[in-house]
């Protein structure tokens, strides 16, 4: 019997009237009011409870509050890493406009000939074709003769059976804009990486080579424990010649060029992306 009034008067609780008064404070004069019974009073929470969640999703849609969301924040960093490229891109040909604009001005002020601004743009891609050829020979050779001076303190093993023993770091963060491809020569790969962006060593090892080129950069290369590893177009070294370096250390800094990496064991490229996780 307890039991059925309680059910019975909160049954009766439900079908009270109420009455929702707003007064001024100063004059106690009733300015509005509402009327419920309980099962409006229930209609009502559930009304400011859907606009509630309404608003709430609006704004994780429409603020940065989505961007805290698992998930999302990683969706936003390439996106804008693809940005940043595309504007590192732009500002390198508003430079080089620039640059041209500067020679046209002069050339129309009289201090400097028609010809030399022919001769200006021939010899800047024929520099520029003959750095990258010396670097590259630069650098092949430098490879040979290391490893021919270290053969008889290296085993030869197969590559496949030795390259899972070592755990590599990735050398920055960034894109690979152009892959390894042994058929066309090309033993490293390109990474697009942020400006100023920190380069780090992949294995623990010595800083065996240090070389500046004629466009500003540096290049650095790494002995490991069976493998070397290369980092040309660098805008600052923090690493000297004979400084050891643990996995993951930062041994330089990137500048506005991208970063090539070249990877190599026992004398042999290796593709980069087949043994480090970019």
């Amino acid at each position: 019997m307890t039991e059925e009034k309680k059910k019975i008067s909160l049954w009766q609780r439900l079908r009270y009237k109420y009455r929702i008064s707003v007064l001024n404070e100063d004059t106690l004069a009733e300015n509005m009011h509402i009327r419920l019974n309980g099962w409006g009073a229930i209609v009502l929470m559930a009304l400011l409870f859907v606009l509630t969640m309404l608003l709430f999703s609006l704004v994780i849609l429409y603020t940065p509050v989505k961007n805290y969301l698992p998930g999302y924040s990683e969706d936003i960093r390439q996106r804008l890493m693809v940005e940043s490229v595309r504007i590192d891109s732009l500002g390198t040909s508003l430079e080089l406009q620039r640059q041209y604009l500067d020679v046209i001005k002069q050339v129309v002020a009289g201090e400097v000939h028609t010809d030399t601004v022919q001769s200006l743009d021939s010899m800047q891609i024929i520099m520029r074709e003959q750095l990258l050829e010396a670097k590259s020979e630069a650098t092949a050779e430098f490879i040979a003769q290391y490893e021919t001076k270290e053969k008889d303190n290296l085993q030869l093993f197969d590559i496949a059976q030795t390259v899972p023993v070592f755990s590599f770091f990735r050398p920055a963060h960034g894109i690979i804009v152009q892959p390894f491809s042994a058929q066309s020569k090309r033993y490293g790969v390109t990474i697009q990486t942020p400006n100023s962006e920190n380069i780090t060593a992949v294995l623990a090892g010595t800083v065996v080579h240090v070389h500046y080129a004629l466009d500003n950069t540096y290049t650095m290369m790494l002995q490991h424990e069976g493998f070397l590893s290369v980092y040309c177009q660098l805008a600052k070294t923090l690493k000297h010649v004979g400084d050891h370096v643990i996995a993951g250390e930062s041994i330089a800094i990137a500048g506005q060029q991208p970063l090539w990496f070249e990877l190599w064991q026992n004398g042999q490229p290796i593709n980069p992306e087949e043994v480090i996780a970019f």
